[in-house]
């Protein structure tokens, strides 16, 4: 009968825990080529290994994924499958990464640590993570980020911690990491010049934080950069996708947007801008700019879009200008002739 319900509840289990599966199935490749999303077509196991008494008390294993959740385990648990994908000990209270805690998972993949109480984590922890990609840490109380990361981490959510500084070695060696995500205490001193050296980063998000600039040195393979929610007052230098939403921006410097001539994304809304930024027309790409909530009065007939014939520009999918002391009846029907169609732009009453 134990037996019988065993299944049962795999049953039930097996297609929640598909989506995991497919994610993690690239790692059965012995010749893994670290990319970020995995692209191998996934495998049925014949059998689910939690069918074997090695799952940890309370937790629940199947399909090499490890379920621990919202169980209000203070440790991480000793007798984890050896060829675990992942392992998700999200929402518990747990305090510290111990030395030997992940020892001999050399095939884990993904880690959540999310929403704990982590205030300490092992500089030997990951050793044996040679294979980990993913790793998340937000929700956390650590003060700096982990020494000792494994070199072919690809993501990294460290968001909501107690983080103030990011020292120059951390992500020394990290070629693979493309995604960042902290929202700590940070403030302009708190990045250490250097820090992105030879790291190739494609999204950085660090938000609500105490940033009062756009940080420097940020890696030329950035491609999007969310710096919503901070107390930045000025733009001088930019990527690609951007958000900014959330600041105090005034003023953005004419030749701002020339060093990201392929964005798509402009997100600048719920700042104390008074007009609209120049350069925008000069973005072939540009498609979604947010000026939403802003102390915008006036919009010229060329402040989104070329003049002439001298550019195929792409339409504008979105313009969003509503709550700002812009009086729509002046706005003339040419400043939005390079939109995609009139349901393209918000403009509304102050």
């Amino acid at each position: 009968m134990e037996l019988i319900l065993h299944l049962l509840q795999w049953l039930i289990t097996f297609f929640q825990s598909w989506r995991e599966h497919m994610m993690l199935q690239d790692m059965e490749d012995e010749n893994d080529d670290n990319s970020l999303f995995p692209t191998g077509r996934p495998i049925l196991p014949e059998v689910p290994f939690d069918m074997f008494p090695v799952c940890p008390f309370g937790c629940q294993c199947y399909m090499r994924v490890v379920h621990c959740s919202d169980l209000g385990l203070t440790s991480i648990p000793s007798n984890i499958p050896a060829d675990t994908r992942m392992i998700d000990l999200q929402n518990n209270k747990i305090k510290e990464v111990k030395e030997n805690d992940l020892k001999g998972l050399t095939s884990l993949y993904a880690l959540a640590l999310n929403n704990n109480k982590i205030s300490k984590i092992h500089p030997k922890a990951f050793q044996s993570t040679k294979k980990l990609r993913r790793l998340y840490l937000s929700h956390n109380q650590l003060t700096e980020i982990p020494a000792n990361l494994p070199k072919y981490l690809a993501e990294l959510r460290i968001h909501d911690n107690k983080v103030k500084k990011v020292q120059k070695e951390v992500f020394q060696g990290m070629k693979a990491l493309h995604v960042l995500g902290t929202a700590n205490p940070l403030d302009n001193d708190g990045i250490e010049p250097g820090s992105f050296e030879g790291v190739t980063v494609y999204h950085i998000r660090i938000a609500e934080a105490k940033l009062t600039s756009v940080p420097k040195g940020l890696p030329s393979s950035l491609l999007e950069l969310h710096l919503d929610d901070n107390k930045i007052t000025a733009l001088s230098c930019l990527i690609s996708r951007l958000g900014l939403g959330n600041n105090k921006i005034k003023d953005v410097e004419n030749g701002s947007f020339s060093s990201i001539p392929n964005v798509r994304e402009i997100h600048l809304e719920n700042n104390k801008l008074k007009k609209v930024p120049l350069g925008l027309p000069d973005l072939k790409y540009l498609q979604v700019v947010f000026l939403h909530s802003n102390n915008i009065a006036k919009v010229g007939v060329n402040d989104f879009c070329p003049t002439g014939g001298s550019m195929m520009k792409t339409l504008y999918s979105g313009i969003s200008l509503f709550n700002n002391p812009v009086k729509y009846w002046e706005v003339q029907p040419a400043t939005f002739r390079c939109i995609l169609g009139r349901n393209s732009v918000q403009l509304g009453n102050y």
